[in-house]
């Protein structure tokens, strides 16, 4: 039975491998913070090792260009589903507060994202990202 809702990540299309893990695991991170029952239940393996939950939800993880990204990010801003943005802003700040100080001095039309992850319903998503490639 599919899922009504989904999940994506989507990257910024020039990442060097190194740049897209970071990005990937970032995002991952902040969304998975903001969904209730995010997890599933814990599994055991045939020798009783538990294994922690993990998110039911497949996650495709696609490529786009930057502007790409900067109108996705609007798009599901404007429609109400749960977004976040990895900016450069936050992706070149050493730490958190110097990443809020940065933010609050850049406009949101010089804003470059690495990447974003968006859940929220599945048709919704699939409008969102129909013409997206898959990360390769």
């Amino acid at each position: 039975m599919a899922m009504s809702t989904k999940l994506v990540v989507i990257l910024r299309d020039d990442l060097s491998p190194a740049l897209a893990a970071n990005a990937g695991v970032v995002l991952g991170l902040a969304l998975g913070g903001r969904l209730e029952n995010s997890l599933a239940a814990d599994g055991k393996d045939a020798d009783g090792g538990v294994h922690a939950g993990l998110n039911p939800h497949p996650v495709p993880t696609l490529v786009a260009s930057g502007e790409r990204l900067r109108e996705i990010k609007a798009e599901a801003d404007e429609q109400g589903l749960t977004v976040v943005g990895f900016n450069e802003v936050a992706r070149r700040s050493r730490d958190y507060d110097a990443y809020l100080d940065a933010l609050a001095a850049t406009p949101a039309r010089d804003m470059e994202y690495a990447g974003v992850a968006v859940h929220g319903p599945r048709t919704a998503l699939n409008r969102l990202t129909r013409k997206l490639e898959l990360m390769r």
